[in-house]
C-alpha cells in the first residue's frame, strides 16, 4: 500500500498498534525496492517512538538512497546504544569508505579494533583507509597480518598486491599476482594485476596475451581495453591499438575526454601513457 494509506488505515489503532503497521509496511517497502516509502514509514514510526532496529533498517535504507551522511548519522546512533558492537563500527566504515572520507573510516576502525584487534575484515578496512590517505606502507602492515593468518585471503592478496607494485615493489606484487591465479586462474582482477606486474618488468607480449584472456572472459572491461592498447603500441602493432581504443570510446564514451578526436589522439593518449608506465594511474 501506499504511504498515505498506511497512514489512513491506522488511525483507529494504538500507538503501539500504528507503530508495528509503519514498521513492517515500511519494511516490505525496503524489500520490494519501494525505497521513498519505507523511508516516510521508518521516519513515521520513529516520531510514535524510538526504536534501534529502524535506525538499523534506515542506516541500510540511506545507503541504498545514496545519502552516505545519514547513514552514518543512523550508525552513531546505534554505536552509541551499543557501544561494544563491533559490526556497527565496521558498516560505518564501509560507508565512510564509500564517501571517501578516510579519516571517519580509520577512525572506525579504530573502535572495532580496540573490540577485536584481530578481526580480518577490520584490518582489510583499515588498510584500506590508509591506502585513501596516502599511506601505503602502513596499509601493507595491515594486510601483512591478515596474509600471515592460515585461510584463503584472496580479497586481501589482491589489495596488497595493488599496493605493492604502486609502491615499486613489482617482485611483491608479482607473488601475490602469482598465488592468485594458482587459486582462481580466471579472476579477472588477478589477471589485470599480472599483466600489469610484467608491464613493469619489460615483458609487454606476455602483459599482451593477460590483457587478451582478460578481454576474452569479459568483453566488456574498459580497464583491459585501454591497457591492451597501451601494450599494442609499445609493441608497435597500431592498428590493433587504435582498434582497441575504439571499442574504448565505445564502452566509455567519457574517455573521449582523455583520448581527443581522431587517430592523432589516441596516439598522443597511449604515448603520454607509455610515458609515464603506471600500471595503476592508468
Amino acid at each position: 500500500m501506499g504511504f498515505f494509506k498506511s497512514l489512513f488505515s491506522i488511525d483507529d489503532k494504538s500507538p503501539e498498534q500504528r507503530f508495528d503497521v509503519l514498521k513492517y509496511d515500511g519494511l516490505r517497502a525496503m524489500q520490494t525496492r519501494q525505497m521513498q516509502h519505507a523511508l516516510q514509514c521508518f521516519q513515521a514510526s520513529l516520531q510514535i517512538h524510538d526504536d534501534l532496529e529502524i535506525h538499523d533498517y534506515l542506516s541500510q535504507l540511506y545507503v541504498h538512497l545514496d545519502q552516505m551522511p545519514a547513514a552514518i548519522g543512523e550508525l552513531d546512533i546505534l554505536a552509541q546504544a551499543q557501544p561494544d558492537n563491533e559490526q556497527i563500527y565496521l558498516r560505518m566504515a564501509h560507508v565512510a569508505y564509500m564517501m571517501e572520507d578516510y579519516d571517519l573510516q580509520l577512525d572506525a576502525c579504530r573502535k572495532a579494533e580496540a573490540l577485536s584487534p584481530d578481526d580480518e575484515e577490520m584490518r582489510f578496512l583499515m588498510a584500506r583507509a590508509f591506502i585513501g590517505k596516502g599511506q601505503p606502507d602502513v596499509a601493507v602492515e595491515y594486510l601483512n597480518r591478515i596474509a600471515e593468518t592460515e585461510g584463503e585471503h584472496y580479497n586481501a592478496w589482491l589489495l596488497r598486491g595493488e599496493t605493492l607494485l604502486q609502491m615499486g615493489d613489482v617482485e611483491g606484487a608479482a607473488r601475490d599476482a602469482d598465488r592468485l591465479l594458482a587459486d582462481l586462474p580466471q579472476l579477472e582482477e588477478a589477471l589485470l594485476l599480472k599483466a600489469r606486474v610484467e608491464r613493469q618488468l619489460g615483458h609487454l607480449e606476455e602483459a599482451r596475451l593477460l590483457l587478451c584472456r582478460v578481454i576474452d572472459l569479459n568483453p566488456f572491461s574498459v580497464m583491459a581495453f585501454r591497457e591492451r592498447a597501451v601494450v599494442h603500441f609499445a609493441l608497435g602493432m597500431t592498428a590493433e591499438a587504435e582498434e582497441d581504443t575504439k571499442t574504448l570510446l565505445e564502452l566509455s564514451p567519457n574517455e573521449e575526454n582523455r583520448v581527443g578526436e581522431g587517430e592523432k589522439g589516441v596516439e598522443d593518449m597511449v604515448k603520454e601513457q607509455l610515458q609515464q608506465l603506471n600500471p595503476l594511474g592508468l
